[in-house]
Order: C-alpha cells, then sequence, then structure tokens
C-alpha cells in the first residue's frame, strides 16, 4: 500500500539539493503533474526543517528555504502541535534529507529537543518506516556505530549517494536517483529514472 502521510525532516546538513527536489516530486505526485501518473490528492505531505537546515539551504541554493510549498505543510521546528508529534497520529513514512552525523546520533540514542527528533522518534516506537539520507565523508567510528544503532533501531540508512546505471547525464538526474530509492522505501514508487533492466 503507498505511503500517504509522508513527513520530510531537513536536517543541517550538506545536500539542500536532495530535499528541494524531493518535495518538489511530492507536490507534483499529489497535483498530478508528474507525466504518467495520476493525481494523488490524498498523499498527505508535511516537513520541517532546523534552523541550521536555513542557513545552509541559503548557502548552497542561492535562495532562502520557502515558507510555503504546493500541497505540503510546513511546520516550525518547535512547533509540537504537529500531528506527527505524536505516537496517536504517526506518519506512514519519515524522510530525513539530508541527514546530519548530529541528528543520526540523536536517532541512534534517543533525544533532541525539536521536531525533527521527535518524528524520527515516533516513526521509530510506532514501527514505522525511518529513512536516513545520511551525508558525510568520510565516516568516523562514531557515524558507523551510530549508523549500526539506528539501523538496529529500525531506521533505514539511506547514503545520499547517486546511481549511474540509468544514463543520468545532469545533476538533476543524479539527484533523481537518490530521490527515487528514497521514495521507494517510503511506499511511493514513481517512474522519475530509468531502472535497471528497462530499456533506455
Amino acid at each position: 500500500m503507498s505511503a500517504k502521510h509522508i513527513v520530510v525532516a531537513i536536517s543541517g546538513a550538506s545536500g539542500s539539493i536532495y530535499p528541494r527536489r524531493l518535495l518538489s516530486v511530492l507536490s507534483a505526485a499529489r497535483s498530478g503533474s508528474i507525466p504518467g501518473v495520476a493525481a494523488d490528492p490524498g498523499l498527505d505531505v508535511h516537513w520541517v526543517a532546523t534552523a541550521n537546515a536555513e542557513l545552509v539551504w541559503s548557502q548552497e541554493l542561492g535562495e532562502p528555504m520557502p515558507a510555503a510549498i504546493e500541497g505540503t505543510r510546513r511546520w516550525d521546528a518547535h512547533d509540537f502541535s504537529a500531528p506527527f508529534a505524536s505516537g496517536s497520529s504517526p506518519p506512514d513514512a519519515v524522510i530525513v534529507a539530508p541527514c546530519s552525523m548530529s541528528t543520526l546520533a540523536r536517532v541512534a540514542h534517543g533525544g533532541g529537543g525539536d521536531l525533527c527528533s521527535r518524528a524520527c522518534e515516533v516513526a521509530l516506537k510506532e514501527r514505522r518506516t525511518l529513512i536516513l539520507l545520511v551525508r558525510e565523508t568520510p565516516l568516523s567510528l562514531v557515524h558507523l556505530r551510530n549508523m549500526v544503532a539506528a539501523t538496529e533501531a529500525g531506521a533505514i540508512i539511506l547514503p545520499a549517494i547517486p546511481s549511474f546505471y540509468s544514463g543520468v547525464t545532469s545533476l538533476e538526474g543524479a539527484v533523481d536517483t537518490v530521490v527515487v530509492r528514497a521514495l521507494d522505501r517510503a511506499g511511493l514508487p514513481l517512474p522519475l529514472v530509468r531502472r535497471w533492466g528497462e530499456p533506455s
């Protein structure tokens, strides 16, 4: 069954191009503007960003993070009235894109005082899908151990590493290979890239 309630949490790691594209795709999926995909008005998309995420977004993309994106709802990083802050209204999937090593540590060991951390905590305790697009290199032993702990807790570690077998020839195409993989795991497969074995 396709996910209908998806939360995108944006941490302060480098890689703002990923959540920008992810939110754009989710908005398009809801409105039916993806070729060959019917509109899905029941798709409920919420998102939250840390203060550092706003700064990185501005520096990397040369534009301020939008206050709103059509077909989605943005929440303040400390607004715990968001429905996904409670286990009584858990989302089908939470995608942390990109996922900083600090956010990973909070997922692995619990804690954190903002809505991003709470969304992850709720996903884990309610046994919902939690996808971490980790973005760091090189990785220390602390990072690797945190990835193991997060995986043992139920999270999916999905490094923000593009694949190239689909014949991508642009930065946007490379980004889509990561976005598609994350959405696959969230239960929302979309035909944005050529998959392995498909004709070119």
